[in-house]
């Protein structure tokens, strides 16, 4: 429910509070006065009267606010980002909130909203522009969060508590040594059915044998093994090939191939057996597994194939412990730790058909964690220790603290913490549950001193057994030549970790007249000359090429600077070159109204000064100024174009210069111009004092501004490099050198068109296009032409554009709309009613007064 539905409803709630007393004061105090046929009829016509005023409150209210256009976002593709107020965008950001919208995601959501591509743009400069780009740049993280929090933690305590702790068993399961092998989507382990035939590879039934006959006698054969075993080949009969390995079924079938060519026996015919097509086998994979089940497996597949497909070993099974059974007896036992740290697949054999595979649960686990290469948790096999754990996580880092291990144990009715020392690792026995950590090395030195400052080689250096301040200077290449020799300061740390400075006298130390031996972490401080007072600078500014701050040297003088700066600009006076010097009065004593010193100087085109016929010299903090010769000025351009004889750039030859002027300079319009269109678009400023002066006023206007789209249009109309002037040609014409011939300015662009034939009409109606002018037609005539109003057109607030830039609004006449007249070239504008949602608070409050007057009239009315 918003604002406006709780107001009718209290104001309907008011209506009805006083008949609601009056008919109770009816029922409780005339009950002995009052038959009960003149009690209903007092109450019926009571509410009679109620139920037409509600009804007339109501119709009144809701006819209003469905006038009211609403921030609907279906809608969105017919509003204007830009006629948006804040509140609005808050609105809409909200609903991206709501929906777990991310920022980056705005386009497509603009895009189902029906928002126009040309749009987006805006509507993302306007989220910005209110800072609200942070709030939706997590949205979507939360709601991840917040629904894997469900996920996790289910709809009911009880799916809780098996939720999370199956979370928690795959993230433990994830972290097992090798569980990755079966998660790697670029890993597959298919078999490789292009490899050749292995030696004991057995023939059984679907298999194919491809025989190749060449020599004397040539023929080709593709046979498949029958359900019997057999191969027929043709002119021979059936050969039993079943579980013959292909050794052995080669041997078999050169033998009976050479009953029908003899050339074999004598070499002059050979023959050549391979294998074809592949059959399939069932196997069958039990016990820990991730998807236990039946297979069907290429017959060439081996037990790693096998394990594959079925997901590996679950939380609880065992990668030490897998063993393939073969007609009911295990016949091996695959350790996939040895694949993994040794590449060894010999245990890897290939399956038969009717094999099974059972992975056995895992009987012993630690957790290995800190400074190793691969922390995770391991299984342990029975005669293994906790250095092979170490050495399955690759060992330890560059970092890691080798000296003693920390552990936790489970034993048997409690924890338990263990310390292992380095001696101790190699055949520490591990216990199912075990953790262990590996710190690192501490942060700080054992032997290390530090030397910074004027010394040719600063850094950190080793604390050799007996070095002294000298010999570390001397390791850093010696001091410089700007080492401050009067003092130097050492900060060391005590036993109990507080800091002391201890000062030394450099030169004493160098000498040999003194010495100071250094203890572990000393940091020693040679300090700089030249570090320790200000740099001295000078300053140049005005007409020279390059002006600026420029480092003071000893012997300075005003024409060194000036050619440091690199020299004088045309512009430049060579009079009243101004010094200004700091006050130096280190006594205390002196005027102290005097800020600066000050110097005038008259100079030479060769920098020599005319006054003193010599030259200035400079000191510290010295700043000169060269200024504008008062008689230099540069040449301004002024543009004229359009319907004139001489149209081009003109040159402003006196401060006087008039529009006029311009005009006869171009020589006169031509016969087609329209001099009440002219235009004339001058700078937005013309100096930098000007622009700071607005920019101050401007300031002041941008902070009585509410909204960011007023601000923002404000903003772009200011900073355009022209504004529109409009003027009235025929006026200047006739009457030059009046007020309204304006003087001209540099880079003014003055534009005559021709006649003008059409007017424009733009905004809020059906059909924007241009339309013959007409002197016999008026403004709703034009936007008749032009399809008619829409009904989202602000009728009272139409205007004209003038060709000439004159802007005309409409006015109120009575209860009527006076549109402004129209000229050839002019332009007709129809903007769009307000989108604002709701009342504002004045319109509320008239709304209100209105219904209750209605309500009052009626009620006198019924009264009667």
């Amino acid at each position: 429910m918003n604002g406006f539905q709780s107001i009718i409803i209290y104001m309907v709630f008011l209506i009805n509070l006083p008949a609601f007393f009056k008919v109770n004061a009816l029922k409780i105090g005339n009950v002995g006065l009052l038959d009960t046929l003149k009690f209903r009829e007092v109450y019926i016509h009571s509410m009679k009267k109620l139920l037409l005023v509600q009804l007339l409150i109501l119709f009144v209210c809701v006819g209003a606010y469905a006038q009211i256009p609403t921030m609907n976002p279906q809608t969105l593709k017919q509003i204007n980002v830009d006629n948006l107020s804040d509140e609005q965008i808050r609105e809409i950001v909200s609903e991206m909130q709501a929906k777990g919208i991310k920022i980056d995601q705005i386009d497509s959501y603009a895009n189902q909203k029906g928002i126009p591509a040309s749009e987006v743009l805006k509507l993302k400069q306007r989220i910005n522009a209110l800072n609200l780009d942070e709030s939706l740049k997590t949205n979507k993280d939360k709601a991840n969060v917040f629904t894997n929090e469900r996920e996790i933690n289910g709809s009911t305590d009880e799916g809780a508590k098996y939720n999370k702790g199956e979370a928690v068993t795959e993230a433990k399961k994830n972290r097992v040594f090798g569980a990755d092998l079966f998660n790697n989507k670029n890993l597959t382990f298919e078999p490789n059915l292009r490899m050749p035939t292995p030696p004991n590879y057995r023939l059984a039934t679907g298999d194919e044998i491809m025989i190749d006959v060449y020599g004397y006698n040539e023929t080709q054969m593709q046979l498949k093994v029958t359900p019997e075993g057999y191969i027929r080949i043709p002119n021979l009969g059936p050969v039993y090939v079943n579980g013959l390995s292909m050794d052995e079924a080669k041997v078999r079938i050169r033998k009976q191939l050479s009953t029908i060519y003899s050339a074999i026996n004598s070499g002059n015919t050979n023959v050549q057996i391979t294998l074809g097509n592949i059959r399939s086998i069932t196997v069958l994979l039990i016990g820990e597994i991730e998807r236990p089940g039946s297979y069907t497996l290429p017959s060439l597949a081996s037990i790693a194939n096998a394990l594959y497909v079925s997901g590996g070993p679950n939380g609880n099974g065992s990668f030490r412990s897998i063993q393939l059974i073969r007609n009911g007896q295990p016949i091996a036992t695959f350790d996939l730790y040895d694949f993994l740290t040794k590449g060894d697949l010999s245990k890897n054999l290939i399956l038969q058909d009717q094999d099974i595979i059972k992975v056995n649960p895992y009987k012993t686990r630690v957790e290995l964690n800190g400074e190793v290469k691969t922390p995770g948790i391991f299984e342990v096999a029975d005669h293994e220790s906790l250095s092979d754990i170490i050495n399955y996580a690759g060992g330890y880092t560059d970092v890691a603290y080798r000296g003693n291990i920390k552990g936790y144990r489970i034993n048997n009715r409690e924890r338990e913490v263990i310390d292992i020392s380095e001696n101790e690792i190699v055949g520490y026995k591990l216990k199912s549950g075990d953790q262990f950590i590996v710190d690192a090395v501490l942060t700080r030195f054992s032997n290390r001193v530090n030397i910074t400052g004027a010394v040719f080689h600063p850094g950190d250096f080793s604390l050799d057994n007996g070095l002294t301040l000298k010999g570390l200077i001397q390791k850093a290449d010696g001091l410089k030549e700007d080492a401050s020799m009067n003092r130097g300061i050492i900060r060391r740390y005590k036993e109990d970790l507080t800091a002391q400075l201890i000062s030394f006298d450099p030169k004493a130390i160098m000498s040999g007249a003194a010495n100071i031996n250094l203890q572990k972490e000393d940091s020693v401080v040679i300090f700089s000359k030249n570090q320790l007072k200000e740099q001295f600078l000078v300053k140049i500014s005005g007409m020279v090429k390059t002006p600026g701050y420029y480092d003071y040297a000893e012997g300075m003088h005003l024409e060194d600077l000036i050619l440091l700066s690199g020299g004088l600009k045309d512009a430049a006076s060579l009079q009243k070159v101004e010094i200004s010097r700091r006050i130096r009065n280190q006594g205390g004593i002196g005027n102290d109204s005097m800020l600066a010193v000050i110097q005038h100087f008259d100079i030479t085109p060769d920098l020599a000064i005319n006054n003193s016929g010599g030259s200035f010299q400079l000191q510290p903090f010295d700043e000169v100024m060269i200024r504008k010769s008062p008689s230099y000025t540069e040449q301004a351009d002024v543009n004229i174009n359009g319907e004139v004889i001489y149209p081009g750039n003109y040159t402003i030859t006196s401060k006087k210069e008039r529009i006029s002027d311009l005009i006869k300079r171009s020589g006169g319009l031509r016969p087609d111009a329209y001099p009440e269109g002219a235009v004339m678009v001058r700078k937005t400023f013309v100096n930098n004092s000007d622009s700071v002066m607005l920019n101050n006023k401007l300031e002041v206007f941008y902070n009585k501004l509410q909204d960011s789209a007023s601000i923002g249009r404000f903003k772009s109309d200011i900073q355009r490099n022209g504004q529109l002037l409009n003027i009235d040609l025929p006026y200047i014409l006739k009457h030059p050198g009046s007020k309204y011939d304006l003087f001209l300015e540099e880079g003014d662009l003055l534009n005559v068109p021709k006649k003008l034939q059409t007017v424009q009409v733009f905004g809020e109606i059906y059909f924007p296009k241009k339309i013959q002018y007409s002197s016999d037609l008026k403004f709703r005539e034009y936007v008749r032409f032009a399809g008619g109003f829409t009904s989202q057109a602000l009728k009272r607030r139409s205007y004209v554009v003038y060709a000439n830039g004159t802007v005309k609004g409409t006015k109120k006449v009575l209860f009527f709309n006076s549109y402004p007249k129209l000229k050839p070239g002019a332009e007709i504008y129809v903007p769009a009613k307000s989108t604002q949602r709701g009342l504002n608070p004045q319109e509320v409050l008239g709304l209100g007064t209105g219904i209750a007057s209605i309500a009052l009239i009626v009620a006198t009315i019924l009264a009667k």
